[in-house]
């Protein structure tokens, strides 16, 4: 069995066919998936997931590139009146993208430390979003003091050094379809170090989508692909890839199935 611990299922790309991308998730192994709400639109439609499917969780917050469009005290709100659902297990994915150039960086330095702060009240694990912010959202997640609660390092990029920071934070660390291109060395070298206890995989469907689909739609039942890889860096078999990030997304997010 495997789990998706990140997955935008809801997004318009599986309008035509949904239910399939879910029927095969379930006959590849995939035990549950994670899906991300992050903004106005996406967070209802992950609850209407999370709650039609038993085995789909939800993660809700508010992403950076979108901080700008946040009416923050009365969206925290809402965020905070969801924690209490059974099926939301975290607060993501929230931090900063420093990509793109929609959110003023002020802006999403607010957002994200209020959200930290929110998850520490709610004793929530968060999910990190991190592009080409590295060193802010270490130190953001320092001074919020969030080993508090930890969390995920969603889809991580960045560097061992980065990594271990992270770790010493009390998060997890994800990785998705780009570990497993052929040219993404440095991905490859942070994986083979995590400690098996900290490791998890996802997809990040529809988007990332592991070789050789990659350029094409995401699935969750591409996660497979993933712990392929994984297994392959640190040397053992996929079964026990499997089994440990399995209990590892359990443990991290309270999943109960």
């Amino acid at each position: 069995m495997l789990i998706d611990t990140h997955a935008h299922l809801d997004s318009p790309k599986f309008d035509s066919d949904r239910e399939e991308v879910i029927e095969r998730a379930r006959e590849a192994g995939i035990d549950a998936i994670v899906n991300i709400g992050f903004n106005r639109e996406t967070i209802p439609t992950t609850m209407a997931l999370a709650e039609k499917y038993p085995f789909i969780y939800a993660a809700v917050g508010w992403h950076p590139t979108d901080a700008i469009d946040m009416r923050l005290e009365e969206d925290l709100a809402w965020i905070e009146s969801l924690c209490s659902h059974p099926k939301v297990v975290a607060i993501g994915e929230i931090g900063l993208d420093y990509y793109w150039d929609t959110s003023p960086k002020d802006v999403q330095h607010t957002v994200f430390r209020e959200q930290i702060r929110l998850a520490k009240r709610m004793k929530k694990p968060i999910v990190i979003h991190n592009r080409d912010a590295h060193e802010d959202v270490v130190r953001l997640l320092r001074e919020e003091g969030a080993s508090e609660v930890g969390g995920i390092m969603h889809c991580f990029s960045g560097s061992w050094e980065t990594a271990k920071l992270c770790l010493d934070m009390n998060f997890y660390i994800s990785f998705g379809g780009p570990v497993t291109f052929k040219n993404a060395r440095v991905p490859k070298e942070v994986l083979a170090k995590v400690p098996d206890d900290r490791l998890l995989i996802e997809t990040d469907a529809p988007y990332l989508a592991p070789h050789p689909h990659r350029g094409k739609r995401n699935e969750s039942s591409f996660v497979r692909l993933v712990a392929e890889s994984a297994a392959e860096i640190k040397g053992i078999s996929v079964e026990e890839i499997a089994k440990l990030t399995t209990e590892n997304s359990r443990r991290c997010l309270g999943l109960t199935r």
